[in-house]
């Protein structure tokens, strides 16, 4: 081996102190051949110099630092898809340019540090009528003869140096980010990039191209795909009018302006008046663009993008035509948008003013968040009452014969016909699974004869139809076996004008409650109690039974208890420790004092409302979550993306809620593999806001079954253990929760005020016995 510095080394003294010793760390001391092939019959024996940066130690740099003990890490794996990227050029001569005696060739120089490998490729360049692409393979490049025995290394690249392959010579005038980074690492200084210059070819075949487009630049088309994908089924709707009344038979058009933000069309309904029989207006104008000023009927294609110069021939294979680049004779319309649209803006729709007075929710935000406007007063539209009322049209008097809807279907059409009957009302209340709309009441028989007033039976309300049925309950030694007392059937009020064009009004579950009397054709009954589905089902919907509804009858019992409040909790505080009085002592002091219009159904509802027997539900959120996400994992489903996706698309507003009914129609929709009671019952659990709407959020929350996935849940028969009746009886009502009740009263006010008057009369009498002194 030889002893001689390489010839990239710099030139150090041969001096103690100045060498290091090559075996350092070497495990392999084999002997490298130094039989190189010179060419085809050419064998001898040479120095043979490695490129490799972290082979033998023969093949590194000297340094003036120690290098340090450290594990050799081969080139392949330390530098492994690591290259560094040169920008070139090369002069290449060709006597057949025309105007340049030679070519510049722009390319890019890859230099491959696991290997030492070199690759040159030149980018493609349209028509420059040489062969582009690859022009040096990847392989190791030697230096030029006198200099041939050793390869390019990295030292030998950076901006400036030229470097010269195969008789090519490649000026370097820059380098890519990693490039740069990785020399400077290696402390390897890298010059500012230098100016490509140009290329004289180039430059007049660029001359030369230009001069063959048109002199009016192409029209740059709108990005209509971004805008339709950022604004779509977003709406601004407007509410206008069209005054029409000048005209012969004209009248006051209310319009509403739906401007569609994905492509700016427009689209107007008209709406119909103030007790207008139509539910619903014509379309008045269709959606389209909709231009500020028409003058008349545009020709077909004059908003076409391209305006068409001339056509060649005759049959549609051979036709042919050119595009005019200066677009002569077209001209700009201008359209309505966004901008234009306000409160008090006048629109011209084809000859027709319609004024804009007032807008949507979604509107209003829009353009206080993206334009700043914060007023959005409303403009009052100019009604005009009229003097002649459509007439409500008479049926003559029921004659008896037949019910009322069948006399009256007869009268409305000359061919016979059955009465029509309310099927919405009908799917609405029908029997739904364990959910029967059914109330079921029971009643004692109101007679003179002490007979009957023993006699006990259970009244019937079906909630689809409005009909009552009435069974017998036996009771011992009564007389009356169990029979059906009245077969299901409408039941009319009593004291009406029967023979009348007007119905008479029935008797329905709104005027049923615990504690009345209602006359059923000949037979008086008074309601004595219902079950727990009527009692639940009355207090759910409180809004339509005002018995049930516990903050209404709270708010007559306050203003009844504020003036004795004080007398009334000395009297009736619980005596032990519990907070617990009985049901009867409760009912024995309200019912004197709240008066005879006090029932005994606001009496259990107040109650069941404060009932001091804690009902705790079987399935709470934890095991019902089991039991869905199991399901939905034996279903297979996962597509609760799309189930907030539909959730969110149901939120018009964005507020992050929804009502129970929108809620479950989205669930429904969604197709979640679930019963109906399951649904209801995770409504029921479900989180909701001040208002009683669903916070769809939560809901999505509790189907993940990433989010702390609990165990599997056992089979079961959900429906059945989610049914009321399957539920253990409680005694709710029997005992009152005196603290609650009082609670809610919220009458400690009342002290605080006594207080305040005893203590300003004590002070008063103070002031004036000092007076007297």
């Amino acid at each position: 081996m030889s002893t001689k510095c390489p010839a990239k080394c710099p030139n150090m003294p041969f001096l103690p102190g100045y060498t290091f010793n090559k075996d350092i760390g070497r495990t392999n001391f084999r002997l490298h051949p130094q039989l190189d092939y010179l060419g085809p019959g050419n064998p001898g024996l040479r120095e043979r110099v490695k490129p490799n940066m972290l082979g033998p130690l023969s093949d590194k740099y000297p340094s003036i630092y120690p290098r340090g003990e450290t594990i050799e890490i081969p080139a392949w794996v330390a530098f492994d898809k690591k290259i560094l990227v040169f920008d070139a050029y090369f002069n290449e001569t060709l006597q057949e340019v025309r105007g340049q005696p030679f070519l510049m060739r722009r390319v890019k120089i890859y230099f491959y540090l696991e290997d030492g490998t070199i690759k040159v490729v030149e980018p493609h360049i349209v028509n420059s009528g040489c062969t582009q692409g690859i022009v040096i393979g990847r392989q190791k490049i030697r230096f030029p003869p006198l200099m041939d025995d050793n390869f390019y290394d990295i030292l030998d690249f950076n901006i400036g140096n030229e470097v010269e392959f195969y008789g090519k010579v490649f000026k370097i005038v820059d380098c890519d980010r990693f490039t740069r980074t990785f020399l400077n690492r290696c402390g390897i200084p890298v010059p500012d990039p230098i100016p490509m210059p140009d290329d004289p070819f180039l430059d007049i075949r660029d001359k030369e191209t230009k001069s063959m487009q048109p002199k009016k630049p192409k029209r740059t088309p709108t990005p209509r795909f971004a805008k339709f994908i950022q604004n779509d089924k977003k709406i601004l709707k407007f509410k206008g009018y069209w005054d029409d009344r000048k005209a012969p038979y004209g009248y006051l058009h209310i319009m509403e302006v739906r401007l569609y933000l994905a492509d700016d069309t427009i689209e107007i309904q008209e709406m119909p008046l103030e007790g207008d029989c139509h539910e619903k207006g014509f379309l008045f104008l269709k959606r389209s663009k909709l231009a500020k000023l028409n003058k008349d009927l545009p020709p077909p294609g004059f908003d076409c993008p391209e305006t068409i110069l001339n056509v060649l021939g005759n049959s549609l294979g051979t036709k042919r035509y050119i595009l005019d680049s200066l677009d002569c004779g077209r001209e700009n319309v201008a359209y309505y948008c966004e901008t234009d649209l306000s409160i008090g803006a006048i629109m011209n729709v084809y000859g027709r003013q319609v004024l804009l007075v007032d807008c949507d929710q979604f509107t209003k935000e829009y353009y206080a968040k993206k334009y700043g406007i914060s007023e959005f007063t409303p403009i009052a539209i100019p009604y005009v009452k009229k003097e002649e009322k459509f007439k409500i049209r008479t049926l003559p008097p029921w004659n008896g014969w037949g019910s009322h809807e069948d006399s009256a279907q007869n009268c409305k059409s000359v061919v016979p016909k059955a009465p029509l009957k309310d099927f919405k009302k009908m799917l609405e209340y029908d029997k739904k699974g364990f959910d029967s709309h059914c109330l079921r009441f029971k009643a004692k028989m109101k007679s003179d004869n002490p007979e009957h007033c023993r006699r006990t039976f259970i009244i019937f309300v079906y909630l689809c139809d409005d009909t009552i049925a009435i069974f017998e309950v036996p009771s011992k030694h009564s007389g009356f076996p169990k029979s059906c007392f009245l077969k299901k059937t409408t039941v009319l009020l009593p004291n009406q004008k029967y023979f009348s064009s007007e119905p008479p009004l029935k008797l329905t579950s709104e005027r049923m409650f615990v504690g009345a009397t209602v006359l059923i054709f000949t037979w008086e009954f008074i309601l004595i109690d219902a079950d727990e589905y009527c009692l639940r089902y009355m207090e759910r919907y409180s809004n339509k039974y005002p018995k049930s509804n516990v903050k209404l009858i709270m708010d007559n019992v306050r203003e009844k208890l504020r003036p004795i409040y004080k007398d009334f909790i000395a009297a009736n505080m619980p005596k032990d420790n519990t907070s617990l009085i009985p049901y009867e002592k409760l009912r024995s002091v309200l019912c004197p004092l709240m008066g005879p219009e006090f029932t005994e159904h606001e009496m259990i509802t107040i109650a069941r409302a404060f009932s001091g027997v804690c009902h705790k539900d079987r399935y709470e959120r934890n095991t019902l979550r089991a039991y869905c996400l199991t399901e939905l994992k034996k279903k297979l489903y996962d597509e609760l993306d799309r189930l907030g996706e539909y959730f969110h698309h149901a939120d018009t507003y964005r507020c992050g809620v929804l009502s129970r009914n929108d809620a479950l129609t989205v669930m429904k929709a969604c197709r979640l593999p679930l019963d109906i009671l399951v649904l209801e019952r995770i409504l029921d659990i479900a989180e909701k806001d001040g208002n009683g709407n669903i916070i769809y959020t939560d809901i999505i929350k509790f189907l993940e079954a990433g989010r702390c996935p609990p165990t599997d849940f056992l089979p079961t028969n959900i429906r059945y253990e989610l049914w009321w009746v399957s539920e253990p009886p409680t005694k709710a009502g029997r005992m009152i929760d005196w603290c609650a009740f009082n609670k809610y009263l919220n009458l400690e006010c009342t002290f605080q005020e006594v207080l305040k008057d005893y203590t300003r009369d004590d002070t008063l009498e103070g002031i004036n016995v000092d007076k007297e002194k």
